[in-house]
């Protein structure tokens, strides 16, 4: 089994995918609990003292000056049964592994002082495979509270988990796992809740997704060059340096890798393409800009201490902080959502241009027959509405929110939200990515004599085993559906690994 180890820095984005959908073991190193050691008698010391801390000797948000004098344990038990509001439809299992494997990274930085014992007790959690049933409406973006408080009563042994493909109550679950409750000590119930860990967990899982649809939505741009017979000169790296826009030089790199070997290079091209294909560097650089911004925004969450009060070792302080609060998560989400949707309207605009005229001296519609027959052109219809529902996703949500909790938590980010709507987006555009391969392939199949460059030579390769070419009318969308199920199943290359 693979192992991944928490030592308080350096967790990615393919750590928490890896953890999320693959048998993995988390561990953590002795660095990590003596953190938790210290930030814990630190916390202890402060409490003693007698000074307010948030959570611990106060009450949260609107009841923040309400003293809690006694029954400190028992306060954080009040504490997360009291945020358990979240409904809906239950987190999916990936999700849930991936919001406890963001909290962990999270307590591993050493800011919250939790428990040692109780950061175990999640540790255990997880690597037992104890999911806690966990609803997903709740979250504002100003921390997770709500849906974590699930997580949390978990520990405790309550509420209902899954364990090995059953939903079963918690304390049943620990106990066929041979786990016992943890027990809540002053504190731990807010250092368990208060953090976007499931902003940064599934953003996590999103991100990995949107990367490897990507990488086809790369080998369907350069099968379009070859179907509409694109000049290849736009890719020409002086061109590109003349305005280095982000991502456009490595794009441009990445799309002429593909082509190497082309008879495009060969043959006498139009001087200008269309903007969809002639502009395919700079549209899909700005997707590529977007995405490591995103990922760096969820890495930054995933490796910072995101906690409030948060305990400074080195400062030996206890303080309250908004360093839960994520509006650049929010925004860096939004603004890759933008730009996917850029990038899935140029390609919405190349299946258009290869079905619908004969501009590039292919024959109308993709037919080989011509006559009465539709060829490609019905599915402009489901182009259009998948490209629809893209832009309708594609708004922004970061400024939906209404002061809540008596006015103490007068903004929020919607982190959250926004994670999902881009989430929804991916098995759209997938969708859309596989109607341009199969135009592409059919427009490579009716250009005689064409030869396809190296890398899409291989995509026509894979197209060509799930979805044989046109020869009369016949219902496209299953060969569509088929293709984009194979695409989901492939895992291409990620980050550090070659585009072609």
């Amino acid at each position: 089994m693979t192992t991944i180890r928490l030592s308080g820095s350096g967790v990615t984005i393919s750590d928490i995918a890896a953890i999320a959908r693959r048998p993995v073991q988390v561990l953590t190193d002795e660095r990590v609990m003596a953190r938790l050691v210290e930030a814990r008698l630190l916390l202890e010391r402060v409490a003693a003292s007698g000074e307010p801390i948030y959570g611990m000797n106060t009450g949260l948000g609107a009841n923040l000056k309400t003293a809690v004098t006694d029954e400190f344990a028992a306060f954080q038990l009040q504490l997360i049964r009291g945020r358990g509001m979240a409904v809906g439809e239950p987190l999916s299992r990936d999700v849930t592994r991936a919001v406890m494997a963001a909290r962990l990274a999270m307590l591993s930085v050493g800011g919250s002082g939790i428990s040692p014992g109780v950061f175990e007790a999640l540790l255990a959690l997880m690597n037992a495979g104890i999911h806690p049933v966990m609803r997903s409406i709740g979250s504002i973006g100003a921390g997770d509270l709500v849906l974590l408080s699930a997580m949390a009563r978990v520990l405790v042994g309550e509420g209902e988990v899954e364990y090995q493909g059953e939903v079963l109550p918690a304390a049943e679950a620990l106990a066929l796992a041979a786990l016992q409750p943890a027990v809540l000590q002053p504190k731990d119930g807010i250092a368990l809740l208060n953090a976007s860990a499931v902003s940064g967990g599934e953003g996590a899982l999103v991100l990995h997704d949107l990367r490897q649809i990507f990488y086809w939505q790369r080998q369907a741009a350069a099968l379009s060059f070859e179907g509409m017979g694109g000049n290849p000169a736009i890719l020409q790296p002086s061109i590109q340096a003349a305005r280095p826009a982000p991502g456009q030089v490595e794009e441009a790199r990445a799309l002429a890798d593909l082509l190497q070997g082309s008879s495009l290079h060969d043959s006498r091209a139009a001087i200008q393409d269309p903007l969809s294909l002639r502009c395919v560097p700079s549209i899909q650089g700005a997707l590529a800009d977007a995405l490591e911004r995103a990922e760096r925004a969820v890495e930054l969450e995933l490796n910072s201490a995101a906690d409030n009060p948060l305990v400074m070792v080195e400062d030996g302080l206890v303080l309250s902080t908004g360093n839960f609060h994520t509006p650049a998560l929010s925004l860096a989400f939004e603004n890759l959502g933008l730009a996917l949707a850029q990038a899935a309207s140029a390609s919405a605009a190349r299946f258009i241009q290869l079905t619908g005229s004969s501009r590039s001296g292919l024959p109308r519609y993709l037919s080989p027959v011509g006559g009465r027959s539709a060829g490609f052109v019905p599915m402009q219809k489901t182009v259009t509405a998948l490209m629809a529902s893209i832009r309708h996703k594609a708004n922004p949500v970061m400024l939906d929110f209404l002061a809540v909790s008596e006015g103490v938590e007068d903004h929020a980010t919607q982190s959250l939200m926004t994670v999902r709507k881009l989430g929804e987006m991916l098995s759209l555009w997938r969708l859309l990515v596989a109607c341009e391969m199969v135009a592409a392939a059919q427009a490579v199949d009716l250009r005689e004599g064409h030869v396809c460059g190296s890398g899409t030579q291989r995509a026509y390769d894979m197209i060509r085993d799930v979805v044989p070419m046109l020869s009369n009318d016949r219902p496209l969308g299953e060969d569509v559906s088929s293709l984009a199920a194979l695409l989901a199943e492939n895992d291409p290359p990620v980050t550090g690994e070659s585009l072609a």
